[in-house]
């Protein structure tokens, strides 16, 4: 009796625990319900440029490394392949849907060592700043091989920025 009383009282408190999380996981799906459908991965894709293993983080409010966007599937951790095609990137994770980002939504791209929960060594994560509608978001993803980050840190770099005008000087 003496080791049940506490061991019953140890499961209450998971218990409560686990409810809070529940509940506090709901209330975020029911702030995020505004954000618009995530865009349809093309036909017609192209074959990729790029591609590499690794992990998707999660997405969160450009800016704020902390604000996980939980509807869509997009705050789940997952094993991820990356690829980059002419129409935008994929992200084919497992245990989740796709997720297509337009090349047209891409607004930046960016080397940090952390976002919402996941921590890695210096330059670690690949960070990549789109708009989903009118909202900005942050796309962390880690590689398998950190080999293959430089190759697509520039591939998305010259993805997202400008090309020079027609007849510009």
């Amino acid at each position: 009796m003496e080791k049940v009383l506490p061991g019953l009282a140890m499961l209450a408190i998971v218990a409560v625990v686990f409810v809070l999380i529940w509940i506090g996981w709901r209330n975020r799906l029911r702030r995020q319900a505004g954000i618009e459908q995530l865009p349809e991965v093309p036909a017609g894709l192209g074959e990729p440029l790029l591609s590499a293993d690794g992990q998707y983080v999660a997405s969160t409010t450009a800016g704020d490394w902390l604000d996980r966007v939980a509807v869509h599937g997009l705050g789940i951790r997952t094993n991820a392949e990356l690829s980059i095609h002419p129409e935008g990137v994929l992200l084919d994770r497992s245990g989740a849907g796709p997720l297509f980002i337009p090349a047209a939504s891409l607004a930046g791209v960016r080397q940090d060592s952390g976002m919402a929960g996941k921590f890695v060594e210096k330059d670690g994560l690949l960070i990549l700043s789109w708009m989903l509608g009118t909202h900005a978001l942050d796309t962390g993803f880690r590689t398998r091989r950190a080999a293959d980050k430089p190759a697509i840190l520039q591939q998305l770099q010259e993805m997202i920025s400008p090309s020079p005008q027609a007849g510009a000087q």
